[in-house]
């Protein structure tokens, strides 16, 4: 009889609890550095490392989105979540509270501040001047520590948990914000005036938070466990490397680099290529170009997020394409070019070329309902949503929070859009002039289409 009570009275470990239900519920947020959905789905830095350990439990993914670090403790504390997988520090605070894992990446706060205007280099260089900072964040923690010493220190609070809200808010009243080294490295494309002033602190400890379940303590050692494996194995060097280390344009070095495998590379593909080309009416200078954007012509590129080949296609893509060999490199340019024209052919067919092929290379790389969030905002600023060259101004705004939580597809990242397609076109330009100089016969070109941008501006106005 008292082993039936004890074991009627006995816990389920959380572990457990999570493999019996089938899956692991974490909460995180929307962010360049956590979550977002792209032409692949759901994404993002967090979101693949929590996907890897839901997989590794052998258990579904379930998501939940909070917009502040507010919201994402509460989950915690009420148990609607298993875990936090946000971006988030360890500090004090925190750890008196929560279960938490073993660090799995290191940040550096930074103060930020407006080129132009006052640069500080110390702490006492913000005395009276109000900082921007995060709610409940490690840095708002940091902060009224230090205001035992420094009680001169001044600053101001925001809900939202999205940097891109913090650095928008900086100006004369409020010229400074904490920011972490990793996050401000994606967010500078929207701010370009917003510069680095000096670190912050010591660098931190990002972990994952666990709930605070008393018996949740088997979820933190598999979690540590799974942590442990992907830092040895170099999976998460690749998710980091994948997603926070994107180069923003083409630099005269990785122009250098294309030329170099233009000719040591490309004539291997070359042929295959401009069959491809041919089969479905595209210049083969493009597709090339596309080629060489996604993979570099390897055709067993392979992604930590799950695309590969040639044009670096996603599983679900490839199927609907009825692509069998990712890594076979003329079913992937096939496939490649079968989704390019899908693209062109969704797009509203008044859109002329050679906006029309921009777009649906800027759909291929962050979604076609993307593409028309940022149409719609285009056309709501009073621009032509018909031409890329209005557009792209616009595409980095799906980034900012202000903008993108008024859409219907959300948070994407807009400006690596731009520069896809921006460097796409440079390397097509390349093999182009290629061509011209060895005097092969190309395809009749528009001669504005090798000007550069500002020269091009004067040619449409006639000057």
């Amino acid at each position: 009889m008292l082993a039936l009570i004890l074991a009627g009275c006995e816990q389920k470990d959380t572990l457990q609890e999570v493999k019996q239900r089938g899956y692991l519920t974490v909460v995180t947020r929307t962010s360049p550095t956590t979550y977002y959905r792209d032409n692949t789905g759901p994404t993002g830095f967090e979101y693949q490392l929590a996907q890897r350990f839901a997989d590794q439990l052998g258990v579904e993914l379930n998501v939940l989105t909070e917009s502040t670090i507010t919201g994402i403790y509460r989950n915690l504390r009420e148990g609607t979540a298993d875990l936090a997988s946000a971006g988030l520090s360890l500090s004090a605070a925190r750890a008196e509270e929560f279960s938490f894992t073993q660090s799995y990446f290191e940040v550096q706060p930074l103060v930020i501040y407006q080129s132009g205007q006052y640069r500080p280099s110390s702490i006492t260089d913000l005395y009276e001047r109000t900082v921007l900072v995060t709610a409940n964040s490690s840095h708002l923690e940091l902060l009224e520590q230090l205001h035992e010493s420094h009680p001169k220190l001044r600053w101001k609070v925001i809900a939202s948990s999205d940097s891109a809200d913090l650095l928008d808010q900086i100006n004369e009243d409020t010229p400074f914000a904490i920011v972490d080294d990793y996050d401000f490295a994606l967010q500078q494309p929207l701010f370009p005036r917003l510069k680095e002033a000096f670190s912050f602190g010591d660098k931190q400890q990002l972990v994952w938070f666990i709930t605070t379940d008393s018996q949740s303590d088997t979820l933190t050692e598999a979690a540590n466990l799974f942590l442990s494996e992907v830092t040895a194995d170099g999976v998460l060097r690749g998710l980091a490397e994948e997603f926070f280390s994107y180069e923003p344009l083409v630099s005269r070095a990785g122009t250098f680099t294309f030329s170099q495998n233009m000719d040591s590379v490309l004539p291997d593909y070359e042929n295959m290529i401009r069959q491809v080309a041919h089969e479905y009416n595209i210049d083969w200078n493009l597709l090339a170009a596309m080629a060489y954007q996604e993979s570099h012509w390897d055709p067993k590129a392979k992604s930590f997020t799950g695309v590969r080949g040639m044009m670096m296609l996603t599983q679900r893509t490839a199927r609907e394409l009825n692509v069998k060999n990712r890594l076979d490199p003329l079913e992937s340019l096939r496939g490649g070019a079968r989704y390019l024209n899908k693209l062109k052919r969704r797009l509203d067919p008044a859109i002329p070329e050679p906006d029309r092929t921009y777009m649906a290379m800027a759909a291929y790389n962050i979604g076609m309902g993307h593409l028309q969030d940022a149409r719609k905002l285009t056309a709501q600023k009073g621009d032509n949503p018909m031409v890329w060259r209005d557009l792209m101004q616009h595409l980095p705004k799906l980034q900012k929070p202000s903008y993108y939580r008024t859409l219907r597809f959300g948070y994407a990242r807009g400006a690596e859009a731009v520069t896809y397609v921006q460097n796409i076109r440079h390397y097509t330009n390349i093999l182009l002039w290629r061509d011209i100089t060895q005097g092969q016969e190309v395809e009749p070109h528009n001669s504005r289409d090798f000007l550069p941008e500002t020269l091009q501006e004067l040619h449409l106005l006639g000057l």
